[in-house]
């Protein structure tokens, strides 16, 4: 059902709200006397990993080495995903509680900017070493619609199917996969099926318990490979009547109503995720995934999760566009990168910070810790960068099809809508048509009338 404009409460809105009082003590906490000679810098800390303190902290010291008199406070916001994009909102709202930089997803970015909490940094960039050296889909990921910069850009990911041989085998199907189209996948998934193996054929992200997993690593790896697209970016309008999104929910709802996937009640744990990386896969109960690159991290030697034998049980295969064509594979790319809040203290300061963590050696260190890709470069062609991973080459090689989400201040709403549409045709309460169509209308509300267009055919 879709709710109707005046009582549809927007996305900040409604994240504000459901966080609730979980906000409280993050504002307390964060809030700081510190003087204008310290840099606050706030980033999101979830579960155990510290890789992103310790590339922080390696900054800090890079950057007070070089200035004596300033000093750096870290400043963790202790929240899973779209917590931390609503606390770290409330904390840019107000001078009080404000960091002077913020390490922020590039999927939130443009909304912030919206709202106007971040500053544009186009005078910085300009003397920027390293802005030519950012791979263009990430220079226009962190630039908005009214032409500035407003972050640099850090890191990216890619998204590929990863297939188990294990499974594979057992369904007679070739150790090295290269799907050209969506029937390849759907064939593979149906061998999987029909053979003796009690594997799952097939995992796409889907529905929103899974949230903006759904909508990049699942629906949009399956629009992005029609001819259709959310956003037309030339007459800056969402596109409406778009077969490509029917074409993409009817794959969906052929993959369930074929079970080529696990249950819909499996698809509805919003920790679904933690079960096919730590058993599923690992002990060969799901064939195909579809997601993203940093999941290797899991099974990495040190992690809780460690496989040693992944890179021989676990494949790689690119996504292929719906018929296979041009240019036959494609991929999502996402990203974090570094902001300046409207209510920094010291923008030269934060500026010079973001410098020190964004020189060769502090990225080329922290994509090694963090095992993510690079949008760099300088980075990229360093060969303890190129041999520190066994997927690095490949997922990096991703990035010359990559496409990045339409990430304008109304897009999260536009993504609920996406995993509204896909629940609704995943359980059977819409086909795929009726989806779309109920998808169309929330976004005709979502942006106005005004800011829609029909796909042109």
């Amino acid at each position: 059902m879709v709710i109707p404009g005046p009582t549809r409460p927007d996305r900040r809105t409604f994240l504000r709200i459901t966080a609730g009082a979980a906000v409280v003590l993050p504002l307390a906490a964060c809030s700081s006397d510190a003087g204008a000679d310290t840099v606050r810098i706030a980033y999101q800390q979830f579960g155990s990993g510290t890789n992103l303190k310790d590339w922080l902290s390696a900054s800090a010291k890079t950057f007070t080495a070089a200035r004596p008199g300033l000093s750096v406070e870290l400043v963790p916001i202790v929240a899973a995903e779209n917590d931390y994009f609503t606390k770290n909102e409330l904390l840019m709202s107000s001078p009080r509680t404000s960091a002077d930089v913020v390490y922020e997803d590039s999927f939130i970015m443009l909304s912030d900017v919206g709202a106007g909490y971040l500053r544009p940094l186009d005078a910085h960039i300009k003397t920027w070493d390293h802005w030519g050296d950012v791979v263009k889909a990430s220079r226009e990921a962190f630039t908005a619609e009214d032409g500035h910069v407003y972050g640099a850009p850090q890191t990216t990911d890619t998204r590929a199917l990863f297939y188990q041989r294990d499974v594979f085998e057992e369904a007679g199907l070739p150790s090295t996969w290269e799907p050209t189209s969506w029937d390849d996948i759907l064939e593979a998934a149906r061998a999987i099926k029909d053979s003796d193996s009690e594997a799952a054929p097939l995992f796409i992200f889907s529905g929103k318990a899974q949230g903006e997993k759904a909508s990049m690593q699942g629906f949009e790896m399956l629009l992005y490979g029609t001819t259709s697209r959310l956003y037309d970016e030339d007459t800056k309008k969402w596109v409406l009547g778009s077969q490509g999104f029917v074409d993409s929910l009817s794959l969906l709802r052929t993959i369930f109503e074929e079970e080529l996937t696990l249950p819909v009640s499996q698809h509805l744990d919003p920790n679904i995720s933690e079960s096919i990386y730590s058993t599923m896969i690992p002990e060969g109960k799901l064939g195909i995934l579809l997601d993203g690159s940093w999941i290797t991290r899991n099974w990495a030697e040190g992690s809780p999760g460690e496989w040693p034998e992944w890179t021989e049980k676990v494949g790689l295969a690119k996504m292929p566009t719906k018929d296979g064509q041009d240019p036959g594979t494609l991929t999502l790319a996402g990203g974090w990168g570094l902001t300046i809040p409207q209510h920094c203290r010291d923008e030269d300061a934060a500026w010079a910070f973001i410098e020190a963590a964004t020189s060769t050696e502090n990225s080329l260190a922290f994509a090694i810790a963090d095992n993510h890709i690079t949008v760099r470069k300088d980075v990229a062609a360093k060969k303890e960068y190129q041999e520190y991973a066994p997927s690095v080459e490949f997922f990096t090689g991703l990035l010359a099809t990559a496409y990045y989400r339409p990430a304008l201040p109304a897009y999260p709403e536009v993504s609920a809508a996406i995993q509204e549409a896909m629940e609704a045709v995943m359980s059977d309460a819409a086909d795929p048509k009726k989806a779309a169509a109920d998808y169309d209308a929330a976004v005709t509300d979502i942006v106005g009338a005004e800011n829609v267009q029909e796909e042109s055919r």
